[in-house]
């Protein structure tokens, strides 16, 4: 007799990890192309040597710094193995048996993989016409089952924003018992002033979670860490169901020096942003449609064309992330790289 596995879980679709092969363009995976600042890296070297012992469980000074550099209560403040890791943790958090999640699609990838994983029903609300979030739509999709909805903002992989009007009204008729995780883990490339900061959405309603990276704009996906702020219960929640030690003493370290060195970081964001601007004006000029983008990366709505233009790309050493059936995400890299892929799409009709 062997043992029995979840049924449900037969089911799920597998996290699609991007290819890495030596020499490639990599621009399939939303990472900097830019290593940790000299700091960062002398931070993780001088915690290599205290390997041998366990790590902080609440990860405390980093959740000193956040709550102070944030404003916010460190009691509002959770640490997680990246902001993926915390994402699940909500939904362990609020979901039960017959739980339904409302989320975005397509949006990230994980959020109907995680909802299932915890035994919820992952419920799917297609974006509108602009590749945005259709938050009427995912309104009417809330049920009396409904225990969380996801906001992404901006969106991965569209790279399409909600307004601060459009996210009060929608947050004033979520019901005040359905969690509302505002997935934030591009909010350093935004540069469009309409876009609200979700933390100041957090601080006035106890059903609103912010999630945030270290992966992206601070250049540590390597070490994975992110962090939540939330209602104090809530974020206390957050750390019971967490693995323990699950934040590493380097990864902890990273971090911490990464907020010491934060304007050099800002500063490759606009750099990012600038890079950003002039690719999707060049593919403009060539005939493509990239959607408005407030991300590091841009997407193309290529529908049934978007393998075929992966494998173009592919052919020519760039690796773009492709979505079969939708479109392609291009992260944006270093202007070498970036011009690498620019001149991977000729030869590919618009």
């Amino acid at each position: 007799m062997s043992v029995a596995v979840r049924a449900e879980l037969a089911a799920l679709p597998p996290y699609v990890i991007p290819r890495q092969p030596p020499g490639a363009v990599l621009l399939n995976s939303n990472e900097s192309p830019a290593a940790p600042p000299d700091p960062v890296v002398a931070a993780v070297t001088r915690a290599a040597a205290t390997l041998h012992r366990y790590p902080d469980w609440t990860s405390g000074e980093l959740v000193g710094r956040l709550s102070r550099g944030l404003d916010v209560d460190p009691a509002r403040v959770a640490v997680g193995c990246g902001s993926v890791s915390l994402c699940q943790q909500l939904l362990q958090v609020v979901c039960g048996p017959g739980a339904e999640v409302v989320h975005p699609w397509r949006s990230f990838e994980a959020y109907p993989v995680m909802a299932r994983i915890v035994g919820a029903v992952p419920v799917a609300v297609p974006l509108d016409g602009g590749q945005r979030h259709d938050l009427p739509a995912m309104l009417r999709a809330i049920t009396p089952a409904t225990r969380a909805v996801f906001v992404c903002n901006p969106n991965n992989p569209t790279g399409t924003t909600v307004t601060r009007a459009a996210l009060r009204e929608f947050l004033a008729e979520v019901p005040g018992d359905v969690l509302v995780v505002l997935d934030e883990a591009y909010r350093e490339f935004v540069t469009d002033p309409d876009v609200p900061d979700g933390l100041d959405l957090a601080a006035t309603r106890d059903n609103v979670a912010v999630l945030r990276t270290f992966s992206k704009a601070y250049r540590l996906a390597g070490v994975r860490i992110g962090y939540c702020v939330a209602a104090p219960e809530v974020a206390a929640a957050v750390r019971a169901v967490g693995v323990p030690f699950a934040v590493s003493r380097l990864a902890e370290a990273a971090a911490l020096a990464a907020l010491d060195v934060e304007d050099e970081l800002r500063r490759r964001c606009r750099a990012t942003v600038g890079e950003r601007d002039r690719v999707a004006a060049a593919l403009l000029r060539r005939g493509h449609s990239p959607v408005p983008s407030q991300a590091n990366f841009l997407w193309l709505p290529l529908g049934a064309r978007a393998v075929a233009f992966g494998e173009h790309c592919a052919a020519r050493n760039v690796l773009l992330r492709v979505f079969p059936g939708d479109g392609a995400r291009v992260t944006i890299g270093a202007p070498a790289e970036n011009d690498a892929f620019l001149r991977a799409t000729e030869g590919f009709a618009p």
